[in-house]
Parts: structure tokens; C-alpha cells; sequence
């Protein structure tokens, strides 16, 4: 049986290198993310289905878990899109509420929704979750405060949801510092050029997938 993936944030970094990756074994994709170009530019060149649109909105949330019925199924969802918040960086004492509020629904209950909806169907099948959070979830770096809050709550999430749903398997994985646009918007091009690039942490991902270890969080390494 073919199996099927959908994946956020999928037209660059690590959701994009994560979907040639799979596409090569065989997996169905749907692959979403809020730049249409650049969505069917990688999405063409893996025969995979293409739904552009922002995860924080119920409706494409809804179209993309129509795609997902009408596959016939879902083996892994991968919350990977993320937005990056207030830019430079402010310490958490001018950190702007509306701002972080939106970054929350981004980067916490969007996951949580897409979860939500897709989880009758990854229970019938056994499938697998992947939240992607950050080492700024867990440490204390100066300006990364509103950005880790939200990645620490993603991780709280995924910690519950692994202890109430045992068919399906949960893992919040840490990817490290990678030479992404959005650590480049963050850090400035040349230091962003010193991390590793995404594909590194894909075998960790394609590891998961394919060992099926317990439920947790993952630090890629």
C-alpha cells in the first residue's frame, strides 16, 4: 500500500529536503506552504500534490485534510511550517502581544488543528507525527524568547498527545541550527551560512519513519 505524508512549510528547507526525500521511496506527498510559486516549483518536480495557503486558516486547513481523505488516508503529518515572530529579535520585555499572538496560532494551535483533524485517520492507519521545534524551546537565548515560548508549548503538546494516544506515534524533533532563510532572517546571511544544511537532519527524520521508535523528542545531532 502507498503510503502518504503530508508536510507543512514543504517549498524550502527542511520540509522541502524531507519530501524529495520520501518521494524517492515511493510515498504520496501532499506538500503545503504559504508561497504558491515556490510550492508547485518544488512540488512539480515530485509529482506531488500542491495546496498553497497558510496553515493558520481553518479553510485551507480544511482543504488540506479533504486532500488527505481523498488519498484515502494519512501515514505522517509533519508540522514543520513556522513563522519566526518580531524581526530584529526584542527581548521579551518590548515584545509586541499581537505579534506573539499570531505567532502563537502559527506555531502552536495550527499544528494542534491539523492534528486534530487528521488524527482519525493516522489512528486507523498507525501513522506517525512529526512537530519540529527547536533547541529554543528548551534553552534561554537572549531575543528568542517569544519564538521558543511557542515551541515549548509545541512541545508540552506533543509530550500529552503521546500519552493519550498510543496507536499513533508522536515525536518532537529538535533539528539544530540549520542554514534555513528564516535562521538567515534571523541571524543575518553569513552567520546563517555556517549551519548545517537541512538534508543533514532528513536521515534522522527517514530514521523515525522507518524504525517506528517510542514516541518523544528527538535531538538531531
Amino acid at each position: 500500500m502507498t503510503k502518504t505524508a503530508l508536510i507543512t512549510g514543504a517549498s524550502r528547507g527542511l520540509g522541502l529536503a524531507l519530501a524529495r526525500s520520501l518521494t524517492v521511496d515511493g510515498w504520496r506527498l501532499i506538500l503545503t506552504a504559504r508561497g504558491e510559486e515556490a510550492l508547485r516549483s518544488a512540488a512539480g518536480g515530485l509529482g506531488a500534490l500542491a495546496l498553497a495557503g497558510d496553515v493558520a486558516d481553518p479553510a485551507h486547513r480544511d482543504r488540506l485534510i479533504r486532500a488527505v481523505e481523498d488519498h484515502g488516508g494519512l501515514d505522517l503529518l509533519v508540522n514543520n511550517a513556522s513563522g519566526l515572530g518580531t524581526v530584529p529579535l526584542p527581548p521579551l520585555s518590548h515584545y509586541p502581544l499581537g505579534e506573539l499572538e499570531e505567532l502563537l496560532r502559527t506555531n502552536v494551535l495550527a499544528p494542534l488543528a491539523l492534528i486534530q483533524a487528521a488524527l482519525p485517520g493516522l489512528r486507523e492507519r498507525r501513522g506517525a507525527i512529526v512537530n519540529v521545534t527547536s533547541d529554543a524551546a528548551v534553552e534561554a537565548y537572549e531575543g528568542w524568547g517569544g519564538y521558543g515560548a511557542t515551541k515549548a508549548a509545541l512541545e508540552q503538546l506533543s509530550n500529552v498527545l503521546a500519552a493519550e494516544e498510543p496507536d499513533v506515534a508522536v515525536w518532537w524533533v529538535d533539528p539544530g541550527e540549520m542554514n534555513t532563510a528564516m535562521l538567515a532572517e534571523a541571524v543575518g546571511e553569513q552567520e546563517a551560512a555556517t549551519a548545517s544544511p537541512p538534508e543533514k537532519v532528513v536521515p534522522t527524520l527517514r530514521r523515525l519513519v522507518a524504525e517506528r521508535p517510542p514516541s518523544g523528542r528527538v535531538s538531531h545531532s
